[in-house]
């Protein structure tokens, strides 16, 4: 074999060994001290990334950098509304300052507020036009403001991951929950336009994509799933009638995907919506 020929085939295969190397990589991830922007900052840690937790409560924040146990120079906690530009980026301003560069965003702050879903015993119409509108802010500005934020930087590296948080309820419309599903919704196409916008102005090494959770327990949907004890209520009861896998994910179950997204054996991967749902967007109930 020509000279040539071997050394561009062990090129090839170093690359393709560490196309899943995430080490010194810097993370951001919004909504981190949540159950699953927890469970991801861990997962990261282990695989010896630099990971940056954003999130509106400073006393949580301690507390996760605590659990967590890692060191100043791999893991820092920041307070910022992602819903308030110019707190993001400060936030920004901060972890550049401090790694001088952002490889990975992950936009897992979301959430729900009672006004915005509809009680079992209520009427259709009263849903809370101001509840809905923050809910709304909430899921889909508050991936939209650090998407641009962080984004900006990237595309001055050519280089960076935009891993965004949807939901099954884009996919499949769930009873009761309005604003939720309305912010997902739009966060899933903001995804795609973002994505093809980047690749088309500023080339292909910044990617944008999302993974779409099917029900995961956490601190907002606990008790309206499970009961005191542990055993399903009946809303619970008809998800996993609709999950052919016949459980609830755990938020360990999100790090494979995330993981793949992040890293560059996804390199030509972007607009995607990944479902990580234990089957439950492909089953049609019968």
């Amino acid at each position: 074999m020509p000279q040539q020929a071997i050394e561009s085939s062990k090129h090839m295969q170093e690359s393709n060994s560490n196309i899943f190397d995430l080490t010194n990589k810097v993370a951001v991830i919004t909504g981190g001290t949540g159950v699953l922007g927890f469970e991801i900052a861990r997962y990261l840690l282990q695989q010896k990334a630099k990971v940056a937790l954003i999130a509106r409560n400073e006393a949580k924040i301690q507390q996760a950098i605590q659990q967590l146990k890692a060191s100043p120079e791999n893991c820092i906690g920041i307070q910022a509304d992602v819903t308030q530009k110019a707190q993001v980026t400060a936030a920004a301003t901060r972890i550049l300052e401090r790694w001088n560069k952002v490889d990975i965003l992950l936009n897992a702050a979301g959430g729900n507020t009672p006004g915005a879903v509809i009680a079992p015993e209520a009427s259709l119409f009263e849903l809370s036009i101001a509840d809905f509108d923050e809910v709304l802010k909430l899921n889909l500005q508050g991936a939209l403001i650090p998407s641009l934020v962080f984004a900006q930087h990237m595309c001055e590296q050519k280089n960076g991951s935009i891993i965004n948080y949807s939901s099954m309820s884009v996919e499949r419309a769930i009873t009761r929950v309005a604003g939720y599903s309305a912010g997902k919704a739009g966060l899933e196409n903001f995804t795609r336009w973002l994505a093809c916008e980047i690749a088309q102005r500023y080339g292909e090494g910044v990617r944008v994509n999302a993974i779409s959770p099917g029900f995961f327990l956490g601190h907002q949907n606990r008790s309206l799933l499970l009961h005191s004890d542990g055993t399903p209520t009946e809303r619970g009861k008809k998800i996993l009638e609709h999950t052919p896998m016949g459980r609830f994910g755990e938020a360990s179950e999100l790090n494979g995907a995330i993981h793949f997204l992040a890293s560059k054996a996804s390199k030509f991967v972007t607009g995607t919506v990944i479902p990580i749902d234990g089957g439950f967007s492909a089953f049609s109930g019968v």
